[in-house]
């Protein structure tokens, strides 16, 4: 039996929190950002990267916001670093929306990996050390547990972590993508689905990313220096190309002004939508909707106990 008293981490921050979080941020959104964001310093230092991004997945804070602000304080040259991050939240989104199958291909993929490691009890072993922290790669195994007790990792150590994940543990990156799923407080079906492919070398076909210790060393300052443990020579995944995109299929305006409004976790401001007057209705979707992929539930504890 393998089990941990992690439990499941959650935003409830409010959109006043949000704009004090980008106010303090603001000074550092432009050169600062540009030389120290790839500086991963531990859990509770990341005070190099601005860490909105749970209030923007939510709608506490929209991309607009954002951008507002830190072009009223810097040049599009010096902020220009802190705005690409911005879009490529924003270029992932509609890649995945015009390509729903990749969706729908992860998760019919993470219900078919499930039986594997109900089945194969040395894939399940690693699997759990992985999820657990507990595979001896020390710095991966301090990103698994800052990830599951505080529900963030920084950008650069969710790349290092994917990479070795997927590359060095040789497990699947299904799995990594349902791990992050299952604990990071910003955690987006597109940007995390498409950055796991990234990672992979199946977004870019045939372009990776492979963790080096060098580079390790250098961000974490000198915190981590995995040399001699890490797969630096592995070959991109194998797979599919991607399907050719699609027009969304948009919704017909409301027929005399009459709708109803669902509300989910990822709009948390409805007062900004264009709304035709009021709705008859307003059903609000359960707040964890869209953050644990199909077929995870039994995740939800990070407990492996179910399956033995």
């Amino acid at each position: 039996m393998i089990s941990t008293k992690f439990s499941m981490p959650v935003c409830s921050g409010s959109r006043e929190e949000a704009l004090v979080l980008l106010a303090s941020f603001l000074p550092k959104a432009g050169t600062s950002y540009t030389r120290n964001r790839n500086f991963d310093l531990g859990a509770g230092q990341h005070k190099h990267v601005s860490q909105l991004s749970a209030y923007i997945k939510r709608r506490i804070i929209t991309e607009e916001d954002v951008l507002k602000k830190v072009l009223s304080a810097h040049s599009l040259n010096e902020a220009g670093k802190f705005i690409d991050e911005i879009f490529w939240r924003t270029y992932f989104k509609g890649w995945l929306e015009s390509r729903p199958h990749i969706w729908m291909q992860y998760c019919a993929d993470v219900h078919h990996l499930t039986h594997e490691l109900q089945t194969q009890s040395g894939l399940r072993d690693r699997w759990a050390a992985a999820c657990l922290g507990e595979t001896g790669i020390d710095c991966f195994d301090a990103w698994a547990k800052e990830l599951a007790e505080t529900g963030y990792l920084h950008n650069h150590a969710r790349m290092w972590f994917a990479s070795i994940w997927i590359f060095t543990l040789k497990l699947p990156w299904q799995w990594g993508a349902a791990f992050f799923m299952q604990w990071l407080r910003d955690g987006d079906p597109a940007s995390n689905t498409l950055s796991w492919r990234w990672v992979a070398g199946l977004h870019s076909r045939g372009k990776h990313y492979l963790a080096r210790a060098d580079n390790i060393e250098r961000f974490t300052n000198g915190r981590f220096a995995p040399y001699g443990i890490l797969d630096e020579t592995a070959l991109p995944v194998s797979g599919a190309e991607p399907p050719p995109a699609t027009e969304p299929v948009w919704p017909e305006l409301p027929v005399k002004n009459r709708y109803l409004l669902i509300l989910h976790a990822e709009d948390c401001l409805p007062e900004n939508l264009p709304l035709p007057g009021a709705p008859e209705a307003v059903l609000v979707l359960p707040g964890a909707m869209g953050n644990i992929p199909l077929g995870t539930g039994w995740l939800r504890d990070a407990s492996i106990d179910k399956l033995d």
